[in-house]
């Protein structure tokens, strides 16, 4: 008799054995694991199985191996713990659209302090009943992109690992269009524009560096702008990503000379106190899905746009003394 059998839900099913058993069995060790398939101590549907073999929903996954090796992972419900406020521009079945506000974060990080974007999510969809941890082998709700702490805009969150697999798979072939909104030091010589140089990132710095010149490890970014207003000191500009690499856009035009207003990192003291704002001036405001190809699950989202219209600087903006 096996020690335990796992029937393969809507969630685990596409994945490979390895990796299934990988995230779902933590004390396994790749070793074991690979001889245990060799040994047909893991089998499929009563079957012996290849390490590489695709699981299917349905599908029944016998193991012949020591307790000890079979521990789940406690995932302590964590999420619980965090606040349920979502600002949610959309959601269906498989996805959700949120506008995630400044100052806080989206994923936990070592100042884990239990409350981030992630864990509202779940939170959400577990009060909702659309999520059960102790129902999953390996899945919990996902976010598919990610902004700064003290950028706010829209970051999409998947329900499902099918959603989850094709708009990693989309953002990827470049099929979902960003769109931001922030204000620049000063005037630009273009009104429209695409920027492009090298982006270096500086781990221990948690800060980028622009270059234009190719420099090993740096890694190409591209920048399209356009000036929408002009104050005396300001610019409004839309920013459309087509590269989407850390800290982008703030260190792109810090780079060349017009620093977000507002930031702390990339940006100017005295003309940050100037512009009266407490973080970078920067908003992702805009989303718009344009397939290219198949979007299996989620082709009905093909040709929305989705725009926040909530953008915390666009009054102050607007306030300012004109030309």
């Amino acid at each position: 008799m096996p020690r335990v059998e796992v029937t393969i839900g809507k969630n685990d099913g596409g994945q490979r054995l390895d990796k299934f058993l990988t995230k779902t069995y933590p004390n396994l060790p790749q070793s074991m694991l690979y001889k245990a398939v060799r040994k047909k101590d893991v089998k499929v549907n009563g079957k012996r199985c290849e390490s590489s073999q695709r699981l299917q929903e349905g599908d029944v996954v016998s193991l012949f191996l020591k307790d000890d090796f079979l521990q789940k992972e406690e995932r302590p419900e964590d999420f619980l713990k965090a606040p349920k406020k979502l600002s949610i521009l959309y959601e269906d079945g498989n996805v959700m659209l949120l506008d995630k506000k400044p100052g806080l974060i989206v994923h936990p990080d070592e100042n884990y302090h239990f409350d981030s974007l992630i864990a509202r999510v779940q939170h959400y969809l577990y009060d909702k009943g659309e999520y059960d941890p102790k129902a999953e082998n390996a899945f919990a709700p996902a976010l598919v992109n990610r902004i700064d702490r003290n950028t706010g805009g829209i970051v999409m969150a998947a329900k499902n690992a099918e959603a989850l697999r094709i708009l990693n798979q989309k953002v990827k072939d470049r099929e979902l269009h960003k769109f931001y909104l922030c204000v620049v030091c000063g005037h630009l010589k273009e009104r429209e524009a695409t920027l492009s140089g090298y982006l270096e990132k500086n781990e221990a710095q948690n800060r980028v560096y622009i270059s234009q010149r190719p420099k090993e490890g740096a890694k190409t970014i591209r920048t399209r702008y356009r000036v929408l207003e002009e104050r005396r000191d300001f610019s409004l500009v839309e920013v459309e990503l087509l590269t989407g690499r850390t800290h982008q856009i703030r260190a792109h035009f810090a780079s060349i000379g017009h620093p977000l207003a507002g930031d702390g990192k990339y940006g100017k003291n005295a003309v940050n106190k100037k512009s009266g704002f407490p973080y970078q001036a920067l908003y992702s405001y805009k989303l718009r899905f344009d397939f290219q190809t198949d979007g299996g699950l989620l082709q009905y989202l093909d040709g929305r746009e989705f725009t926040a219209g909530d953008v915390w600087f666009l009054p102050e903006f607007a306030a300012m003394p004109g030309q």
